[in-house]
């Protein structure tokens, strides 16, 4: 028998059986990992398993490759802070999807782990989130490998007037260099290259250009085509605050 306990951030849950539940959940020393839940779908413990819900899980299988059994309970929820506006609700369902599909099946990533319950933990704070999930992107961008570099300009090396993206490459622009390719260029707004705090339009815009380094470098290099639509959501509803 193999075993072993954790405390995670329940992504996602759906029956299984007529009385059970698999559930993902994401923790800091077991990475992305699954099993059912007996009873998952009884009116003790579906409560708890609410996407987002920071749980104490323990874990076991009689071999590791097997899907194995969870034993749940809870460290605090979410829900109420998730449905008290529909940023809120559309931010924790953007983390959750994302990570579900990203997120490699049972590897560690302990930094990626503290970051995200940080940002869960600001659901609620309008005036905070959204800037907080826009470096939340650049931060799982560059834990799965795919960061960007916007320190200097790629052809000039210069960091003065950087105003765009380089897609192919993930590296900073100036206005200046970027010359007749400036229509395959994606935008650097000064939020994006970390210069402080910025309006809603300004981050929507930075969103663009993670969002591009995500669905065409992250998400096809694991196999996936496009973005989760909770995250296109999320961006409305920042778009819109």
């Amino acid at each position: 028998m193999i075993a072993w306990r954790d405390e995670g951030i329940l992504l996602s849950t759906r029956p299984f059986g007529e009385t059970s539940a698999i559930i993902e959940v994401f923790t800091p020393d077991m990475g992305r990992h699954a099993g059912v839940v007996r009873g998952g779908v009884s009116r003790k413990i579906a409560p708890i398993l609410q996407p987002g819900a920071q749980l104490s899980v323990a874990w076991k299988a009689r071999l590791g490759e097997h899907l194995g059994s969870f034993t749940v309970e809870p460290v605090r929820s979410r829900s109420v802070a998730a449905m008290g506006d529909r940023l809120s609700l559309a931010g924790l369902n953007a983390v959750c999807a994302l990570l579900s599909r990203i997120l490699p099946e049972r590897e560690p990533h302990g930094p990626l782990y503290d970051r995200t319950t940080q940002l869960l933990d600001l659901l609620g704070q309008t005036d905070v989130w959204p800037l907080a999930y826009l470096r939340w992107e650049q931060a799982l961008l560059s834990e799965m490998g795919f960061g960007m570099d916007l320190s200097a300009c790629a052809v000039r090396g210069t960091n003065e007037d950087l105003a765009f993206v380089s897609p192919r490459t993930g590296r900073a622009v100036s206005r200046q260099a970027a010359g007749e390719w400036v229509d395959r260029l994606l935008p650097l707004p000064p939020v994006l290259a970390g210069q402080g705090d910025a309006t809603n339009d300004q981050i929507v815009i930075a969103l663009t250009t993670t969002g591009y380094f995500i669905e065409h470098r992250l998400l096809r290099s694991l196999g996936h085509d496009t973005l989760p639509p909770a995250r296109d959501r999320l961006v409305q509803a920042i778009g819109r605050v």
